[in-house]
């Protein structure tokens, strides 16, 4: 019988061992100082970046049936294929609209605890979220691309919470991610109390494809990843240059929707 020659495991360097058990002694010491907590409402729980029962109970998720266009939620199914009025009055310029759960309270620490908290560590639970609401549209893509900040702004905040919801949900569906594919040329303000009209004039012009974007976007199907939809003018905006630059789909996919409730 010829013998059966062992495969050969390369050796993994002393370095990269010493740096993994490095960073698991790290985050066993800070679980220690500050033990895995509810990101609703801070009760202890048994792991990281999770809601307990309670809180669990509060998220209001979107779900069937809703608009195919807008995601807007129905109070009754009335049939495949069915979309709302506004998505035939104004047809937005992407594809079609996903987001996971209304802009409650809830959501809204979720949101705010992300993007002003500093808790980069919600963005995998957030994400995996977004992935079940995009109804397969993720899947479907070729890729994902954040909302990108103004590079001012993005010092200022030290992170970009639409990249780190990409990346995280990049991550957990192998579809890959182009951070540089689109960037915000005009330094815009705040869109917080701003109404409908301002905000779309506040983003004209405010965004520009990259040279690598140009590149790989053509002809792609890509998911647009933002934390909250409220009016669509931010995201519009950075479809509509999403599609100049030869994009064949866009599905917008945020973790909240700002709506007064089911219609």
């Amino acid at each position: 019988m010829d013998e059966i020659e062992a495969e050969t495991v390369p050796a993994v360097p002393l370095r990269q061992v010493f740096a993994r058990r490095l960073r698991g002694l790290a985050g066993a010491a800070l679980d220690l100082v500050y033990p895995p907590a509810c990101a609703g409402c801070g009760v202890l729980t048994g792991s990281k970046a999770s809601l307990c029962p309670k809180c669990w109970s509060m998220l209001a998720f979107i779900e069937r049936p809703y608009c195919e266009v807008l995601g807007t939620p129905f109070s009754h199914d009335l049939g495949p294929g069915i979309l709302s009025a506004d998505a035939i009055a104004n047809p937005p310029p992407f594809d079609r609209l996903r987001s996971v759960a209304f802009y409650d309270d809830l959501a809204r620490v979720l949101v705010h605890s992300l993007k002003y908290r500093d808790r980069t560590d919600l963005a995998p639970m957030m994400a995996g979220w977004m992935l079940r609401a995009g109804d397969g549209a993720v899947e479907a893509a070729d890729l994902i691309v954040p909302v990108p900040l103004h590079r001012l702004r993005l010092v200022w905040r030290k992170f970009n919470q639409s990249a780190e919801l990409a990346r995280a949900l990049a991550s957990l569906s192998g579809k890959p991610q182009l951070v540089d594919a689109v960037r915000r040329t005009k330094r815009t303000r705040r869109q917080i109390g701003l109404g409908p009209r301002a905000r779309e004039e506040n983003v004209r012009g405010a965004f520009s494809i990259t040279p690598e974007g140009r590149e790989r976007l053509f002809g792609r199907r890509v998911v647009l990843v933002d934390d909250v939809y409220t009016t669509g003018a931010t995201v519009s905006a950075v479809t509509r240059t999403l599609k100049r630059a030869g994009v064949a789909d866009v599905t917008v996919l945020t973790f909240a929707r700002a709506l007064p409730g089911p219609i």
